[in-house]
Protein backbone atom coordinates (compact mmCIF):
# COMPACT_ATOMS: atom_id res chain seq x y z
CA UNK A 1 0.00 0.00 0.00
CA UNK A 2 0.81 3.60 -0.64
CA UNK A 3 3.10 5.24 2.49
CA UNK A 4 3.58 8.79 2.78
CA UNK A 5 6.88 9.61 5.31
CA UNK A 6 5.96 13.45 5.63
CA UNK A 7 4.20 13.00 8.78
CA UNK A 8 5.37 10.74 12.02
CA UNK A 9 9.02 10.21 13.81
CA UNK A 10 11.31 9.94 11.48
CA UNK A 11 13.58 6.98 12.53
CA UNK A 12 10.36 5.23 12.59
CA UNK A 13 9.14 5.41 9.46
CA UNK A 14 13.02 5.11 8.12
CA UNK A 15 13.33 1.83 10.20
CA UNK A 16 10.00 0.19 9.35
CA UNK A 17 10.25 1.26 5.60
CA UNK A 18 14.06 -0.43 5.43
CA UNK A 19 13.40 -3.73 7.40
CA UNK A 20 11.15 -5.13 4.18
CA UNK A 21 13.93 -3.88 1.85
CA UNK A 22 16.08 -5.33 3.85
CA UNK A 23 14.16 -8.75 3.80
CA UNK A 24 13.82 -8.26 0.00
CA UNK A 25 17.47 -7.50 -0.07
CA UNK A 26 18.50 -10.97 1.64
CA UNK A 27 16.03 -12.80 -0.41
CA UNK A 28 17.62 -11.02 -3.67
CA UNK A 29 21.20 -12.35 -2.70
CA UNK A 30 19.95 -15.91 -2.06
CA UNK A 31 19.30 -16.13 -5.47
CA UNK A 32 22.62 -15.77 -6.13
CA UNK A 33 23.76 -17.53 -2.82
CA UNK A 34 21.71 -20.78 -3.43
CA UNK A 35 23.61 -20.74 -6.97
CA UNK A 36 27.18 -20.56 -5.30
CA UNK A 37 26.28 -22.86 -2.41
CA UNK A 38 25.55 -25.63 -5.05
CA UNK A 39 27.97 -25.28 -7.70
CA UNK A 40 30.53 -25.23 -5.65
CA UNK A 41 29.56 -28.50 -3.93
CA UNK A 42 27.84 -30.59 -6.66
CA UNK A 43 30.25 -29.03 -9.44
CA UNK A 44 33.66 -28.06 -7.83
CA UNK A 45 36.43 -25.41 -6.90
CA UNK A 46 36.75 -24.26 -10.91
CA UNK A 47 33.21 -23.88 -11.43
CA UNK A 48 32.37 -22.23 -8.46
CA UNK A 49 34.89 -19.53 -10.00
CA UNK A 50 33.47 -19.49 -13.13
CA UNK A 51 30.45 -18.19 -11.98
CA UNK A 52 31.96 -15.81 -9.24
CA UNK A 53 33.95 -14.03 -11.65
CA UNK A 54 31.18 -13.20 -13.37
CA UNK A 55 28.85 -10.50 -11.32
CA UNK A 56 31.13 -7.35 -11.59
CA UNK A 57 30.37 -7.66 -15.63
CA UNK A 58 26.64 -8.85 -15.01
CA UNK A 59 25.99 -5.71 -12.95
CA UNK A 60 28.36 -3.33 -15.41
CA UNK A 61 26.16 -3.95 -18.14
CA UNK A 62 22.68 -3.74 -16.30
CA UNK A 63 23.72 -0.61 -13.89
CA UNK A 64 22.50 1.66 -17.40
CA UNK A 65 18.84 0.49 -17.15
CA UNK A 66 19.04 -0.33 -13.16
CA UNK A 67 19.97 3.43 -12.61
CA UNK A 68 17.30 4.78 -15.18
CA UNK A 69 15.06 2.74 -12.74
CA UNK A 70 16.50 4.26 -10.12
CA UNK A 71 16.01 7.86 -11.28
CA UNK A 72 12.74 7.31 -12.57
CA UNK A 73 12.04 6.13 -8.79
CA UNK A 74 13.63 9.41 -7.77
CA UNK A 75 11.18 11.36 -9.73
CA UNK A 76 8.04 9.48 -8.94
CA UNK A 77 8.85 9.98 -5.31
CA UNK A 78 9.22 13.93 -5.70
CA UNK A 79 5.90 13.35 -7.64
CA UNK A 80 4.40 11.30 -4.92
CA UNK A 81 5.10 14.24 -1.94
CA UNK A 82 4.48 16.98 -3.98
CA UNK A 83 0.93 15.20 -4.91
CA UNK A 84 1.66 16.28 -8.61
CA UNK A 85 -0.02 12.67 -9.73
CA UNK A 86 0.08 13.40 -12.88
CA UNK A 87 3.73 14.26 -13.90
CA UNK A 88 4.23 10.83 -12.00
CA UNK A 89 1.94 9.02 -14.24
CA UNK A 90 4.35 10.40 -17.02
CA UNK A 91 7.29 9.30 -15.23
CA UNK A 92 6.44 5.99 -15.43
CA UNK A 93 5.13 5.69 -19.01
CA UNK A 94 8.42 6.86 -20.05
CA UNK A 95 10.25 4.36 -18.11
CA UNK A 96 8.56 1.79 -19.30
CA UNK A 97 9.51 2.50 -23.05
CA UNK A 98 13.23 3.47 -21.81
CA UNK A 99 13.58 0.12 -20.28
CA UNK A 100 12.19 -2.20 -23.19
CA UNK A 101 14.17 -0.79 -25.49
CA UNK A 102 17.34 -0.82 -23.31
CA UNK A 103 16.81 -4.52 -22.09
CA UNK A 104 16.76 -5.33 -26.01
CA UNK A 105 19.70 -3.55 -26.41
CA UNK A 106 21.82 -4.94 -23.54
CA UNK A 107 20.37 -8.18 -24.26
CA UNK A 108 22.22 -8.46 -27.06
CA UNK A 109 25.52 -6.69 -26.48
CA UNK A 110 25.97 -9.25 -23.30
CA UNK A 111 25.19 -12.42 -25.29
CA UNK A 112 27.49 -11.52 -28.32
CA UNK A 113 30.52 -9.59 -26.74
CA UNK A 114 30.64 -12.29 -23.46
CA UNK A 115 33.81 -13.72 -24.84
CA UNK A 116 35.40 -10.60 -25.28
CA UNK A 117 34.54 -9.43 -21.98
CA UNK A 118 36.14 -12.39 -20.39
CA UNK A 119 39.07 -11.86 -21.79
CA UNK A 120 39.36 -8.73 -21.14
CA UNK A 121 38.95 -9.81 -17.00
CA UNK A 122 41.85 -12.08 -17.60
CA UNK A 123 39.14 -15.16 -16.46
CA UNK A 124 41.59 -18.43 -16.76
CA UNK A 125 40.88 -21.25 -19.78
CA UNK A 126 39.85 -23.89 -16.94
CA UNK A 127 37.11 -21.98 -15.66
CA UNK A 128 36.21 -19.56 -18.70
CA UNK A 129 33.28 -21.75 -19.76
CA UNK A 130 31.66 -21.80 -17.16
CA UNK A 131 31.66 -18.22 -17.24
CA UNK A 132 30.59 -17.89 -20.57
CA UNK A 133 27.43 -20.93 -20.36
CA UNK A 134 26.25 -18.46 -17.29
CA UNK A 135 26.97 -15.16 -18.60
CA UNK A 136 25.07 -15.99 -22.21
CA UNK A 137 21.81 -17.57 -20.59
CA UNK A 138 21.76 -14.36 -17.87
CA UNK A 139 21.90 -11.68 -20.40
CA UNK A 140 19.50 -13.64 -23.30
CA UNK A 141 16.90 -13.65 -20.52
CA UNK A 142 17.28 -10.44 -18.40
CA UNK A 143 14.08 -9.44 -19.14
CA UNK A 144 13.05 -10.64 -15.94
CA UNK A 145 15.65 -8.71 -13.85
CA UNK A 146 14.61 -5.31 -15.74
CA UNK A 147 11.78 -6.05 -14.92
CA UNK A 148 11.54 -6.56 -11.24
CA UNK A 149 14.04 -3.54 -10.66
CA UNK A 150 11.59 -1.51 -12.58
CA UNK A 151 8.06 -2.14 -10.82
CA UNK A 152 10.47 -2.44 -7.73
CA UNK A 153 11.93 0.83 -8.20
CA UNK A 154 8.01 2.59 -8.37
CA UNK A 155 6.54 0.69 -5.61
CA UNK A 156 9.34 1.25 -3.47
CA UNK A 157 8.88 5.06 -4.01
CA UNK A 158 5.59 5.45 -3.06
CA UNK A 159 6.41 3.97 0.01
CA UNK A 160 5.58 0.42 -0.64
CA UNK A 161 9.02 -1.66 0.40
CA UNK A 162 6.33 -5.15 1.42
CA UNK A 163 5.77 -5.92 -1.71
CA UNK A 164 8.62 -6.34 -3.46
CA UNK A 165 9.11 -8.64 -0.18
CA UNK A 166 7.06 -10.72 -1.29
CA UNK A 167 7.99 -11.40 -4.94
CA UNK A 168 11.18 -11.88 -3.51
CA UNK A 169 10.62 -14.57 -1.08
CA UNK A 170 8.42 -16.35 -3.92
CA UNK A 171 11.23 -16.18 -6.39
CA UNK A 172 13.92 -17.61 -4.20
CA UNK A 173 12.23 -20.24 -2.63
CA UNK A 174 11.44 -21.25 -6.55
CA UNK A 175 15.16 -20.37 -7.15
CA UNK A 176 16.17 -23.26 -4.47
CA UNK A 177 13.77 -26.09 -5.74
CA UNK A 178 15.10 -25.23 -9.43
CA UNK A 179 18.60 -25.39 -8.53
CA UNK A 180 18.48 -28.80 -7.26
CA UNK A 181 16.36 -30.14 -9.91
CA UNK A 182 18.57 -28.64 -12.64
CA UNK A 183 22.10 -29.07 -11.52
CA UNK A 184 21.62 -31.94 -8.30
CA UNK A 185 18.90 -34.12 -10.39
CA UNK A 186 19.31 -33.36 -14.21
CA UNK A 187 23.16 -32.22 -14.14
CA UNK A 188 23.04 -29.52 -16.49
CA UNK A 189 25.88 -27.93 -15.04
CA UNK A 190 26.34 -24.11 -14.36
CA UNK A 191 23.61 -23.78 -17.22
CA UNK A 192 21.21 -25.05 -14.72
CA UNK A 193 21.85 -22.87 -11.98
CA UNK A 194 21.42 -19.83 -14.80
CA UNK A 195 17.97 -21.09 -15.91
CA UNK A 196 17.31 -21.27 -12.43
CA UNK A 197 18.01 -17.93 -11.38
CA UNK A 198 16.57 -16.05 -14.88
CA UNK A 199 12.81 -17.82 -14.52
CA UNK A 200 13.06 -17.15 -10.46
CA UNK A 201 13.80 -13.38 -11.99
CA UNK A 202 11.03 -13.61 -13.94
CA UNK A 203 8.40 -14.71 -11.76
CA UNK A 204 9.51 -11.98 -9.06
CA UNK A 205 9.05 -9.56 -11.96
CA UNK A 206 5.65 -10.71 -12.86
CA UNK A 207 4.76 -10.90 -9.17
CA UNK A 208 5.40 -6.89 -8.86
CA UNK A 209 3.83 -6.04 -12.24
CA UNK A 210 0.16 -7.36 -11.65
CA UNK A 211 0.06 -5.95 -7.97
CA UNK A 212 0.82 -2.70 -9.60
CA UNK A 213 -2.05 -3.25 -12.20
CA UNK A 214 -4.58 -4.81 -9.78
CA UNK A 215 -3.77 -1.79 -7.05
CA UNK A 216 -3.34 1.21 -10.15
CA UNK A 217 -5.86 3.22 -8.82
CA UNK A 218 -4.49 3.10 -5.31
CA UNK A 219 -1.26 4.24 -6.76
CA UNK A 220 -3.12 6.65 -8.98
CA UNK A 221 -1.43 5.10 -11.56
CA UNK A 222 -4.94 4.62 -13.31
CA UNK A 223 -5.37 7.01 -16.91
CA UNK A 224 -1.91 6.34 -17.59
CA UNK A 225 -1.07 7.51 -21.07
CA UNK A 226 0.38 4.32 -23.69
CA UNK A 227 2.84 7.22 -25.52
CA UNK A 228 5.68 8.33 -23.61
CA UNK A 229 6.40 12.09 -22.83
CA UNK A 230 9.94 13.33 -24.43
CA UNK A 231 10.46 15.81 -22.10
CA UNK A 232 9.82 12.85 -19.03
CA UNK A 233 12.25 10.91 -20.92
CA UNK A 234 14.36 12.99 -20.95
CA UNK A 235 14.07 14.07 -16.75
CA UNK A 236 15.05 10.55 -16.09
CA UNK A 237 17.78 10.42 -18.03
CA UNK A 238 19.04 13.78 -16.96
CA UNK A 239 18.52 11.69 -13.14
CA UNK A 240 19.11 7.99 -14.21
CA UNK A 241 22.25 8.57 -16.16
CA UNK A 242 24.51 10.10 -13.49
CA UNK A 243 23.04 7.72 -11.29
CA UNK A 244 24.06 4.69 -13.99
CA UNK A 245 27.20 6.10 -13.96
CA UNK A 246 27.95 5.40 -10.56
CA UNK A 247 26.93 2.60 -10.78
CA UNK A 248 29.43 1.93 -14.24
CA UNK A 249 32.10 3.23 -11.91
CA UNK A 250 31.29 0.83 -8.87
CA UNK A 251 31.47 -2.15 -11.24
CA UNK A 252 34.37 -0.61 -13.25
CA UNK A 253 36.06 -0.64 -9.93
CA UNK A 254 35.08 -4.23 -9.08
CA UNK A 255 36.01 -5.94 -11.99
CA UNK A 256 39.36 -4.20 -12.25
CA UNK A 257 39.40 -5.60 -8.81
CA UNK A 258 38.63 -9.16 -9.96
CA UNK A 259 41.27 -8.68 -12.77
CA UNK A 260 43.34 -8.61 -10.29
CA UNK A 261 42.23 -11.16 -7.57
CA UNK A 262 42.42 -14.12 -11.24
CA UNK A 263 46.32 -13.49 -10.91
CA UNK A 264 46.04 -14.70 -7.81
CA UNK A 265 44.80 -18.11 -8.80
CA UNK A 266 41.93 -20.31 -8.43
CA UNK A 267 41.49 -20.94 -4.68
CA UNK A 268 41.45 -17.12 -4.22
CA UNK A 269 39.07 -16.71 -6.65
CA UNK A 270 37.18 -19.42 -5.36
CA UNK A 271 37.48 -17.70 -2.11
CA UNK A 272 36.37 -14.40 -3.32
CA UNK A 273 33.42 -15.36 -5.05
CA UNK A 274 32.17 -17.01 -1.68
CA UNK A 275 32.89 -14.75 0.53
CA UNK A 276 31.77 -11.64 -1.76
CA UNK A 277 28.28 -13.47 -1.39
CA UNK A 278 28.60 -13.61 2.48
CA UNK A 279 29.46 -9.87 2.27
CA UNK A 280 26.49 -8.86 0.13
CA UNK A 281 23.82 -10.53 2.05
CA UNK A 282 25.71 -8.48 5.66
CA UNK A 283 25.61 -5.11 3.90
CA UNK A 284 22.21 -4.90 2.78
CA UNK A 285 21.29 -3.34 6.38
CA UNK A 286 23.17 -0.80 5.86
CA UNK A 287 21.83 -0.90 2.28
CA UNK A 288 18.56 -1.02 2.94
CA UNK A 289 18.55 1.85 5.46
CA UNK A 290 20.33 3.83 3.27
CA UNK A 291 17.87 3.38 0.49
CA UNK A 292 14.80 4.04 2.88
CA UNK A 293 16.47 7.52 4.08
CA UNK A 294 16.80 8.32 -0.09
CA UNK A 295 12.72 7.84 -0.57
CA UNK A 296 12.15 9.45 2.90
CA UNK A 297 14.10 12.72 1.12
CA UNK A 298 12.48 12.24 -1.49
CA UNK A 299 9.01 12.75 -0.44
CA UNK A 300 10.33 15.29 2.16
CA UNK A 301 11.91 17.37 -0.43
CA UNK A 302 8.69 17.60 -2.63
CA UNK A 303 7.25 19.65 0.55
CA UNK A 304 10.65 21.63 1.32
CA UNK A 305 10.74 19.98 4.59
CA UNK A 306 14.20 20.52 5.17
CA UNK A 307 15.00 19.81 8.72
CA UNK A 308 12.74 16.62 8.58
CA UNK A 309 15.36 15.07 6.02
CA UNK A 310 18.34 16.27 8.28
CA UNK A 311 16.48 14.44 11.50
CA UNK A 312 15.56 11.18 9.24
CA UNK A 313 19.92 11.98 8.12
CA UNK A 314 20.69 11.59 11.99
CA UNK A 315 18.07 8.78 12.81
CA UNK A 316 19.67 7.06 9.62
CA UNK A 317 23.40 7.34 10.97
CA UNK A 318 22.78 6.01 14.63
CA UNK A 319 21.00 3.22 13.22
CA UNK A 320 23.21 1.83 10.76
CA UNK A 321 26.21 2.45 13.26
CA UNK A 322 24.86 0.36 15.27
CA UNK A 323 23.91 -2.20 12.92
CA UNK A 324 27.61 -2.18 11.75
CA UNK A 325 28.98 -2.85 14.77
CA UNK A 326 27.10 -5.86 15.15
CA UNK A 327 27.95 -7.36 11.54
CA UNK A 328 31.37 -7.07 12.19
CA UNK A 329 31.24 -8.98 15.55
CA UNK A 330 29.77 -11.71 13.22
CA UNK A 331 31.72 -12.00 10.61
CA UNK A 332 34.94 -11.48 12.91
CA UNK A 333 33.65 -14.92 14.92
CA UNK A 334 31.77 -16.58 12.25
CA UNK A 335 33.58 -15.94 9.26
CA UNK A 336 35.34 -19.62 9.15
CA UNK A 337 32.21 -21.43 9.71
CA UNK A 338 29.90 -19.61 7.05
CA UNK A 339 32.99 -20.19 4.61
CA UNK A 340 32.56 -23.66 5.12
CA UNK A 341 28.59 -23.37 3.63
CA UNK A 342 30.39 -23.26 0.11
CA UNK A 343 33.31 -25.15 0.31
CA UNK A 344 32.94 -28.05 2.32
CA UNK A 345 35.22 -30.26 0.69
CA UNK A 346 39.14 -30.73 2.48
CA UNK A 347 41.06 -29.49 -0.54
CA UNK A 348 39.15 -26.07 -0.22
CA UNK A 349 40.81 -25.38 3.57
CA UNK A 350 43.28 -23.03 1.79
CA UNK A 351 40.18 -21.12 0.02
CA UNK A 352 37.87 -21.03 3.04
CA UNK A 353 40.90 -19.52 4.92
CA UNK A 354 41.20 -16.71 2.64
CA UNK A 355 37.74 -15.94 2.42
CA UNK A 356 37.45 -15.46 6.07
CA UNK A 357 40.29 -13.58 6.50
CA UNK A 358 38.49 -11.69 4.03
CA UNK A 359 35.27 -11.21 5.79
CA UNK A 360 37.02 -10.02 9.43
CA UNK A 361 38.34 -7.11 7.05
CA UNK A 362 34.80 -6.14 5.63
CA UNK A 363 33.33 -6.36 9.06
CA UNK A 364 35.34 -3.57 10.19
CA UNK A 365 34.75 -1.74 6.95
CA UNK A 366 30.47 -1.97 7.32
CA UNK A 367 31.01 1.56 9.79
CA UNK A 368 32.90 3.21 6.92
CA UNK A 369 29.98 1.92 4.18
CA UNK A 370 27.13 3.33 6.80
CA UNK A 371 28.30 6.85 6.96
CA UNK A 372 28.89 6.92 3.13
CA UNK A 373 25.11 5.37 2.76
CA UNK A 374 23.76 7.46 5.38
CA UNK A 375 25.37 11.09 3.24
CA UNK A 376 24.73 9.93 -0.09
CA UNK A 377 21.37 9.36 -0.25
CA UNK A 378 20.34 12.10 1.25
CA UNK A 379 22.19 13.63 -1.42
CA UNK A 380 20.60 11.29 -4.18
CA UNK A 381 16.73 11.46 -2.61
CA UNK A 382 16.98 15.18 -3.03
CA UNK A 383 18.12 14.25 -6.66
CA UNK A 384 21.74 16.62 -6.87
CA UNK A 385 23.22 12.76 -8.49
CA UNK A 386 25.81 14.43 -10.14
CA UNK A 387 26.91 14.92 -6.54
CA UNK A 388 27.01 11.13 -6.17
CA UNK A 389 28.63 10.44 -9.39
CA UNK A 390 31.75 12.74 -8.33
CA UNK A 391 31.75 10.66 -4.90
CA UNK A 392 31.71 7.49 -7.03
CA UNK A 393 34.39 8.37 -9.04
CA UNK A 394 36.15 9.54 -5.83
CA UNK A 395 35.34 5.65 -4.35
CA UNK A 396 36.39 4.31 -7.70
CA UNK A 397 39.91 5.38 -8.06
CA UNK A 398 40.48 4.64 -4.11
CA UNK A 399 39.64 1.41 -4.40
CA UNK A 400 42.23 0.54 -7.61
CA UNK A 401 44.87 2.57 -7.00
CA UNK A 402 44.70 0.92 -3.25
CA UNK A 403 44.28 -2.38 -4.36
CA UNK A 404 47.02 -2.67 -6.85
CA UNK A 405 49.15 -1.09 -4.70
CA UNK A 406 49.04 -2.72 -1.79
CA UNK A 407 48.41 -6.12 -3.96
CA UNK A 408 51.92 -5.60 -4.89
CA UNK A 409 52.95 -4.67 -1.46
CA UNK A 410 51.59 -7.40 1.14
CA UNK A 411 49.53 -9.37 -1.62
CA UNK A 412 45.70 -10.55 -1.55
CA UNK A 413 45.25 -9.42 1.76
CA UNK A 414 45.87 -5.99 0.30
CA UNK A 415 43.16 -6.07 -2.22
CA UNK A 416 40.54 -7.07 0.80
CA UNK A 417 42.01 -3.88 2.54
CA UNK A 418 41.52 -1.55 -0.47
CA UNK A 419 37.70 -1.47 -0.27
CA UNK A 420 37.57 0.18 3.33
CA UNK A 421 40.09 2.49 2.13
CA UNK A 422 38.17 3.17 -1.09
CA UNK A 423 34.61 3.92 0.95
CA UNK A 424 36.87 6.64 3.07
CA UNK A 425 37.43 7.99 -0.35
CA UNK A 426 33.61 7.96 -1.00
CA UNK A 427 32.43 9.58 2.17
CA UNK A 428 34.16 12.79 1.73
CA UNK A 429 32.35 14.29 -1.48
CA UNK A 430 28.42 13.73 -0.24
CA UNK A 431 29.88 14.85 3.23
CA UNK A 432 31.12 18.37 2.17
CA UNK A 433 28.36 18.67 -0.22
CA UNK A 434 25.48 17.93 2.84
CA UNK A 435 27.26 20.37 5.34
CA UNK A 436 27.56 22.97 2.44
CA UNK A 437 23.27 22.60 2.04
CA UNK A 438 23.80 22.83 -1.94
CA UNK A 439 21.62 19.88 -2.24
CA UNK A 440 18.54 21.61 -0.91
CA UNK A 441 18.00 23.54 -3.99
CA UNK A 442 18.12 20.03 -6.55
CA UNK A 443 14.46 19.15 -6.01
CA UNK A 444 13.25 18.16 -9.63
CA UNK A 445 9.61 18.63 -8.46
CA UNK A 446 8.56 20.46 -5.45
CA UNK A 447 4.41 21.28 -4.49
CA UNK A 448 2.79 23.84 -6.66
Amino acid sequence: MVKSMLEGKAWKLILSFSIPLLLGGIFQQVYNLIDVIIVGRYLGEEALAGVGSTSNLTFFLLSLITGLCNGAGIIVAQCFGAERYSDMRRAVTALIWVAGILTVIMAAIGVIGSPLFLRILSVPDNVREYSLDYLRILYLFVAGSVLYNGCASILRSLGDSKTSLYALAVASVLNIVLDLLFIVQFHMGVAGAAIATVISQHVSGLYCLIYLIRKREVFHLKGMSRKPDIGMIIKIFRIGVPTAFQSCLISIGGMSVQRLINSFGTSVMAAYAAAVKIDNIAIQVIVSMGTALSVFTGQNIGQKRFDRIRVGMRSTLVMCTIASVTIAAIAFLFGRNLMTLFLGDENSMEAVSIGAQYLSIMGVAYLICGIMQSYQNVIRGAGDVNTCVVAGMTELAGRVIFAYLLASMIGVVGIWIATPLSWGCGCIVPLLRYYSGRWKAKAIVTKE
